[in-house]
C-alpha cells in the first residue's frame, strides 16, 4: 500500500489526463479507438490517465460500460503509467465500481463528488468510507467540484486514510491555499480545472492539474507542466493562451460542449471516437466548428 500510494502521490504531482469513451455508429463503446491516443499520451509524458472522469461522459455511461471501459484502459495503459478510475453515482453502483476496479489492477480510485440534490455534508463523508471499504487497500482520489460543504467537512474527507489526493473543480483559490495549510503533505491537491487555471492554483499550493486537452495535444499539456514546474509562469501563460479558443469553446452552452470540443478536435484528426451522448451537445455548431478546425491549423495539429 506504501508504494502504491507514493506512485500516485508522485503521479498526481503532474497531469492526470481525463480520457474520452469512443463509441460506434450504433452508440456502442468502442474502446480499440483509444489504443492510439492512449499509445501519444504515454510518449508525450502525461503523469496519469483517468478512466470514467467527466470528460469520459461517465455520467451518461451505463455502469457494464463503466466497468468495461476501466478495464480496457487498463489493458491498453500495460503499466506504462498509472491509471485511475472514477467511481460514483449511487453509493450501492461506487461500491460496486471500486470492488471492480480492485480486481481489474487499477493504482488507484477517483470517488465523484455525489450529484445528489439532497447532499448533507455528513452524508458525504459517509459515502466516501463506504466507498473506501469496497476499494480495500487502494489509494483513494477526491473529486471535489462544489465547495459548499465547507472547510471542515473538506478536511475531514481528506484526512481519510486511503485519501492521497484531492482533485480541486471549483474556483475558489482562496479557500484551497487555506485547506493546503491545514492539510498534512502528503494529501496532493490538484487543480480539477485543467490547464488555464493551473498556474493560479499552482501558486496556493496546487501541484498538479487535470486535462482534458491531453487526448488532442499532449505534448502542449506536458509544455505547460514543466513551464510550471521550472517556475516560468509567463511561458506557461503563453502556451496557454495558445488554447484559450479551445477551451472557450468547451465551456459553451453550459458547458455542454466540453466533450464535444473534444471529440471534435479527435474527428477532424482522424481518431474518430464518435459522438456525445445526451445531455451533452453534438456535434458542435458550424460556427464553433470552424473555430476549432483554425485554432489546430494554427497550432500545427492539423496540416
Amino acid at each position: 500500500m506504501a508504494i502504491a500510494s507514493e506512485r500516485i502521490r508522485d503521479a498526481l504531482r503532474g497531469i492526470s489526463g481525463i480520457l474520452v469513451t469512443p463509441f460506434d455508429a450504433q452508440d456502442t463503446i468502442a474502446p480499440k479507438r483509444l489504443v492510439p491516443i492512449i499509445d501519444r499520451v504515454v510518449t508525450a509524458g502525461v503523469d496519469n490517465v483517468v478512466a470514467n472522469g467527466n470528460t469520459s461522459e461517465f455520467y451518461a455511461l451505463q455502469a457494464h460500460e463503466a466497468e468495461t471501459m476501466m478495464q480496457e484502459i487498463v489493458q491498453q495503459v500495460a503499466g506504462r503509467i498509472p491509471v485511475i478510475n472514477g467511481v460514483g453515482r449511487s453509493v450501492g453502483e461506487a461500491c460496486a465500481l471500486a470492488e471492480a476496479s480492485r480486481k481489474a489492477g487499477v493504482d488507484a480510485i477517483m470517488v465523484h463528488q455525489p450529484p445528489d440534490p439532497f447532499v448533507a455534508p455528513r452524508g458525504v463523508i459517509d459515502y466516501v468510507r463506504r466507498v473506501t471499504d469496497a476499494a480495500g487497500d487502494l489509494p483513494i482520489v477526491l473529486y471535489l467540484r462544489n465547495d459548499a460543504m465547507g472547510m471542515a467537512s473538506i478536511l475531514e474527507l481528506a484526512a481519510i486514510p486511503q485519501v492521497v489526493g484531492v482533485k480541486w473543480a471549483t474556483p475558489s483559490v482562496l479557500l484551497l491555499a487555506a485547506l493546503v495549510r491545514q492539510m498534512p503533505k502528503e494529501v496532493i491537491w490538484v487543480c480539477g480545472l485543467a490547464e488555464v487555471w493551473a498556474p493560479a492554483m499552482a501558486s496556493v499550493g496546487a501541484q498538479g492539474f487535470t486535462s482534458g486537452l491531453i487526448n488532442v495535444w499532449p505534448e502542449q499539456s506536458v509544455a505547460i507542466r514543466n513551464a510550471i514546474r521550472d517556475g516560468k509562469i509567463a511561458l506557461a501563460r503563453e502556451k496557454i493562451d495558445q488554447i484559450a479558443d479551445f477551451e472557450a469553446i468547451r465551456a459553451e452552452e453550459l458547458s455542454g460542449t466540453n466533450v464535444a470540443g473534444v471529440k471534435a478536435a479527435l474527428q477532424m484528426m482522424g481518431h474518430d471516437c464518435g459522438p456525445v451522448r445526451a445531455p451533452g451537445a453534438w456535434p458542435l455548431t458550424d460556427a464553433q466548428q470552424r473555430r476549432m478546425k483554425t485554432l489546430l491549423k494554427d497550432v500545427g495539429v492539423l496540416s
